[in-house]
Protein backbone atom coordinates (compact mmCIF):
# COMPACT_ATOMS: atom_id res chain seq x y z
CA UNK A 1 0.00 0.00 0.00
CA UNK A 2 1.02 3.34 -1.10
CA UNK A 3 1.92 6.65 1.78
CA UNK A 4 -0.29 9.30 1.69
CA UNK A 5 1.71 12.32 2.76
CA UNK A 6 0.45 16.00 2.94
CA UNK A 7 2.31 19.05 2.29
CA UNK A 8 1.08 21.77 5.04
CA UNK A 9 1.94 24.97 6.47
CA UNK A 10 -1.10 27.88 6.68
CA UNK A 11 1.66 30.41 6.28
CA UNK A 12 2.32 31.60 2.72
CA UNK A 13 5.38 31.78 0.77
CA UNK A 14 6.99 28.81 2.17
CA UNK A 15 8.11 26.81 -0.57
CA UNK A 16 4.95 24.15 -0.39
CA UNK A 17 4.13 23.97 -3.65
CA UNK A 18 7.30 24.20 -5.16
CA UNK A 19 8.01 21.07 -2.76
CA UNK A 20 5.18 19.38 -3.57
CA UNK A 21 5.39 19.23 -7.40
CA UNK A 22 9.55 18.80 -7.76
CA UNK A 23 8.94 15.99 -4.63
CA UNK A 24 6.74 14.10 -6.79
CA UNK A 25 8.52 14.82 -10.03
CA UNK A 26 11.55 13.23 -8.06
CA UNK A 27 9.99 10.32 -6.67
CA UNK A 28 8.51 9.71 -10.20
CA UNK A 29 12.03 9.98 -12.23
CA UNK A 30 13.16 7.19 -9.27
CA UNK A 31 10.68 5.14 -10.60
CA UNK A 32 7.95 5.33 -7.71
CA UNK A 33 4.85 5.64 -9.30
CA UNK A 34 3.32 8.82 -7.91
CA UNK A 35 -0.05 10.98 -7.47
CA UNK A 36 -0.27 14.22 -7.18
CA UNK A 37 -2.95 15.77 -5.53
CA UNK A 38 -3.51 19.53 -5.96
CA UNK A 39 -5.81 21.04 -2.81
CA UNK A 40 -5.21 24.34 -3.26
CA UNK A 41 -7.91 26.42 -5.00
CA UNK A 42 -5.15 28.59 -6.34
CA UNK A 43 -4.09 25.38 -8.57
CA UNK A 44 -0.43 26.85 -8.76
CA UNK A 45 0.60 22.60 -8.82
CA UNK A 46 -1.55 21.80 -11.44
CA UNK A 47 0.03 24.84 -13.84
CA UNK A 48 3.07 23.75 -12.72
CA UNK A 49 3.60 20.27 -13.65
CA UNK A 50 1.84 21.87 -17.57
CA UNK A 51 -1.83 20.62 -17.09
CA UNK A 52 -4.77 23.20 -16.94
CA UNK A 53 -7.92 22.62 -15.45
CA UNK A 54 -10.23 23.38 -18.95
CA UNK A 55 -14.14 22.71 -19.34
CA UNK A 56 -15.03 19.50 -19.43
CA UNK A 57 -12.28 18.44 -17.00
CA UNK A 58 -13.17 17.40 -14.11
CA UNK A 59 -11.09 18.08 -10.81
CA UNK A 60 -10.76 17.17 -7.36
CA UNK A 61 -13.80 19.76 -6.87
CA UNK A 62 -16.08 17.34 -8.79
CA UNK A 63 -14.32 14.65 -6.51
CA UNK A 64 -15.40 16.06 -2.85
CA UNK A 65 -18.70 17.72 -4.14
CA UNK A 66 -20.34 15.92 -6.76
CA UNK A 67 -18.78 12.16 -5.90
CA UNK A 68 -17.27 12.08 -9.29
CA UNK A 69 -14.85 9.29 -9.38
CA UNK A 70 -11.11 10.19 -8.87
CA UNK A 71 -10.49 7.32 -12.05
CA UNK A 72 -12.35 10.27 -13.90
CA UNK A 73 -10.29 13.06 -12.71
CA UNK A 74 -6.61 11.62 -12.68
CA UNK A 75 -4.34 12.96 -15.30
CA UNK A 76 -1.13 12.02 -16.85
CA UNK A 77 1.57 14.64 -16.48
CA UNK A 78 4.60 15.31 -18.95
CA UNK A 79 6.73 13.44 -16.12
CA UNK A 80 6.61 9.31 -16.47
CA UNK A 81 5.42 7.68 -13.15
CA UNK A 82 4.05 11.19 -12.39
CA UNK A 83 -0.54 11.48 -12.04
CA UNK A 84 -2.24 14.58 -11.21
CA UNK A 85 -5.46 15.32 -9.15
CA UNK A 86 -5.96 19.06 -10.62
CA UNK A 87 -7.80 21.60 -8.69
CA UNK A 88 -9.66 24.96 -10.28
CA UNK A 89 -10.74 28.37 -8.59
CA UNK A 90 -14.19 27.00 -8.03
CA UNK A 91 -12.48 24.59 -4.69
CA UNK A 92 -12.47 28.04 -3.19
CA UNK A 93 -17.13 27.33 -2.89
CA UNK A 94 -16.44 23.86 -1.60
CA UNK A 95 -15.54 24.27 1.98
CA UNK A 96 -18.67 26.35 2.43
CA UNK A 97 -20.96 23.51 0.41
CA UNK A 98 -19.55 20.74 2.63
CA UNK A 99 -20.36 22.20 5.87
CA UNK A 100 -23.72 20.09 5.03
CA UNK A 101 -22.26 17.17 4.45
CA UNK A 102 -21.78 14.08 6.84
CA UNK A 103 -18.92 13.07 7.77
CA UNK A 104 -17.51 16.47 5.80
CA UNK A 105 -13.57 16.10 7.99
CA UNK A 106 -13.16 12.57 5.85
CA UNK A 107 -14.17 13.58 2.33
CA UNK A 108 -10.61 13.16 0.73
CA UNK A 109 -9.81 10.25 2.77
CA UNK A 110 -12.57 8.37 1.21
CA UNK A 111 -11.46 9.51 -2.36
CA UNK A 112 -7.73 8.62 -1.92
CA UNK A 113 -7.37 5.90 0.16
CA UNK A 114 -8.59 3.29 -2.22
CA UNK A 115 -6.14 4.81 -4.64
CA UNK A 116 -3.18 4.30 -2.76
CA UNK A 117 -3.30 0.50 -3.50
CA UNK A 118 -2.00 1.59 -7.06
CA UNK A 119 0.76 4.36 -5.92
CA UNK A 120 3.66 4.62 -3.99
CA UNK A 121 3.40 7.69 -2.80
CA UNK A 122 0.17 9.91 -2.74
CA UNK A 123 1.26 14.04 -2.39
CA UNK A 124 -1.25 16.44 -1.50
CA UNK A 125 -0.37 20.17 -1.45
CA UNK A 126 -2.39 21.72 1.02
CA UNK A 127 -3.51 25.85 0.56
CA UNK A 128 -2.02 28.15 2.71
CA UNK A 129 -4.84 28.17 5.61
CA UNK A 130 -6.14 25.50 8.42
CA UNK A 131 -9.48 25.42 6.30
CA UNK A 132 -11.64 22.42 6.14
CA UNK A 133 -10.03 20.91 3.11
CA UNK A 134 -6.27 21.14 4.85
CA UNK A 135 -8.51 19.28 7.79
CA UNK A 136 -9.48 16.88 5.17
CA UNK A 137 -5.70 16.35 3.72
CA UNK A 138 -4.60 15.85 7.09
CA UNK A 139 -7.64 12.91 8.10
CA UNK A 140 -6.42 11.29 4.78
CA UNK A 141 -2.50 11.37 5.16
CA UNK A 142 -0.66 8.73 6.91
CA UNK A 143 2.02 11.77 7.24
CA UNK A 144 2.97 14.95 7.25
CA UNK A 145 5.66 17.16 5.42
CA UNK A 146 6.16 20.74 7.07
CA UNK A 147 8.13 22.91 4.61
CA UNK A 148 9.87 25.83 6.87
CA UNK A 149 11.62 29.01 5.50
CA UNK A 150 14.65 29.92 6.11
CA UNK A 151 13.86 33.54 7.26
CA UNK A 152 13.05 35.48 10.62
CA UNK A 153 9.47 34.05 11.38
CA UNK A 154 10.24 30.83 10.49
CA UNK A 155 9.00 29.62 13.22
CA UNK A 156 5.42 31.94 13.58
CA UNK A 157 2.46 29.51 13.53
CA UNK A 158 3.79 26.14 13.72
CA UNK A 159 2.78 26.06 17.11
CA UNK A 160 -0.71 26.25 15.33
CA UNK A 161 -0.29 23.67 12.99
CA UNK A 162 1.38 21.43 15.10
CA UNK A 163 -2.06 22.08 17.61
CA UNK A 164 -4.30 21.20 14.85
CA UNK A 165 -2.05 18.26 13.91
CA UNK A 166 -2.55 16.97 17.77
CA UNK A 167 -6.08 17.64 17.84
CA UNK A 168 -6.75 15.70 14.14
CA UNK A 169 -4.10 12.78 15.92
CA UNK A 170 -6.50 12.89 18.73
CA UNK A 171 -10.33 12.60 17.35
CA UNK A 172 -9.92 12.47 13.47
CA UNK A 173 -6.62 10.77 12.49
CA UNK A 174 -5.21 8.58 14.99
CA UNK A 175 -2.09 7.34 12.89
CA UNK A 176 -0.90 10.70 11.93
CA UNK A 177 3.09 11.17 11.66
CA UNK A 178 5.20 14.01 10.90
CA UNK A 179 7.35 13.13 8.13
CA UNK A 180 9.49 15.73 8.70
CA UNK A 181 10.37 19.65 8.85
CA UNK A 182 11.42 20.48 5.65
CA UNK A 183 13.81 23.89 5.24
CA UNK A 184 13.45 26.20 2.54
CA UNK A 185 15.04 28.78 0.42
CA UNK A 186 18.24 27.93 2.32
CA UNK A 187 20.90 30.63 1.50
CA UNK A 188 24.20 29.60 2.78
CA UNK A 189 25.67 32.99 2.53
CA UNK A 190 24.19 34.22 5.30
CA UNK A 191 24.40 33.79 9.00
CA UNK A 192 20.96 34.17 9.77
CA UNK A 193 19.59 30.63 7.61
CA UNK A 194 22.23 28.71 9.55
CA UNK A 195 21.07 30.06 13.15
CA UNK A 196 17.36 29.09 12.11
CA UNK A 197 18.13 25.92 10.87
CA UNK A 198 20.03 25.18 13.73
CA UNK A 199 16.84 26.25 15.76
CA UNK A 200 14.78 23.88 13.86
CA UNK A 201 16.78 21.22 14.59
CA UNK A 202 17.25 22.32 18.44
CA UNK A 203 13.05 22.02 18.20
CA UNK A 204 13.00 19.04 16.27
CA UNK A 205 15.50 16.88 16.08
CA UNK A 206 15.45 13.73 13.85
CA UNK A 207 12.19 14.99 12.57
CA UNK A 208 14.38 17.67 10.44
CA UNK A 209 15.40 16.52 7.03
CA UNK A 210 19.00 16.00 6.66
CA UNK A 211 17.92 17.64 3.02
CA UNK A 212 17.99 21.75 2.78
CA UNK A 213 15.70 22.98 -0.08
CA UNK A 214 18.47 26.03 -1.11
CA UNK A 215 17.45 29.35 -2.87
CA UNK A 216 17.70 28.38 -7.00
CA UNK A 217 16.78 30.54 -9.51
CA UNK A 218 16.15 27.77 -11.79
CA UNK A 219 13.97 26.47 -9.41
CA UNK A 220 11.56 29.54 -9.24
CA UNK A 221 11.78 29.76 -13.24
CA UNK A 222 10.86 26.57 -13.84
CA UNK A 223 6.88 26.84 -12.98
CA UNK A 224 6.45 29.35 -15.75
CA UNK A 225 7.34 26.76 -17.89
CA UNK A 226 5.02 24.31 -16.61
CA UNK A 227 7.12 21.66 -16.15
CA UNK A 228 9.13 20.79 -12.64
CA UNK A 229 12.55 22.02 -12.17
CA UNK A 230 14.22 17.96 -13.15
CA UNK A 231 12.90 18.52 -16.10
CA UNK A 232 13.58 22.55 -16.73
CA UNK A 233 17.37 22.01 -15.88
CA UNK A 234 17.96 18.59 -14.27
CA UNK A 235 22.04 20.13 -13.26
CA UNK A 236 20.45 22.67 -11.26
CA UNK A 237 20.96 22.92 -7.45
CA UNK A 238 17.10 23.02 -7.44
CA UNK A 239 16.72 19.51 -9.40
CA UNK A 240 19.83 18.18 -7.14
CA UNK A 241 18.18 19.04 -3.42
CA UNK A 242 14.40 17.55 -4.56
CA UNK A 243 16.26 14.47 -5.92
CA UNK A 244 18.22 14.15 -2.59
CA UNK A 245 14.76 14.97 -0.65
CA UNK A 246 12.90 11.75 -2.02
CA UNK A 247 16.06 9.67 -1.90
CA UNK A 248 15.83 10.49 1.68
CA UNK A 249 12.09 10.48 2.22
CA UNK A 250 12.49 6.75 0.08
CA UNK A 251 15.06 5.88 2.70
CA UNK A 252 13.00 6.62 5.93
CA UNK A 253 10.34 4.90 4.66
CA UNK A 254 11.82 1.57 3.51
Amino acid sequence: MGKIIALANQKGGVGKTTTSINLAASLATLEKKVLLVDADPQANTTSGVGTQAQDGHYTIYECIIDGVAPEEVIRKTSVTNLDIIPSHIDLVGAEIEMLKMDERESMLKRILRPLADSYDYILIDCSPSLGLITVNALVAAHSVIIPVQCEFFALEGISKLLNTIRIIKAQLNSKLEIEGFLMTMYDGRLRLAKQIYDEVKSHFGQLVFETVIQRNVKLSEAPSHGVPVILYDIESRGAENHLQLAEEIIRRNS
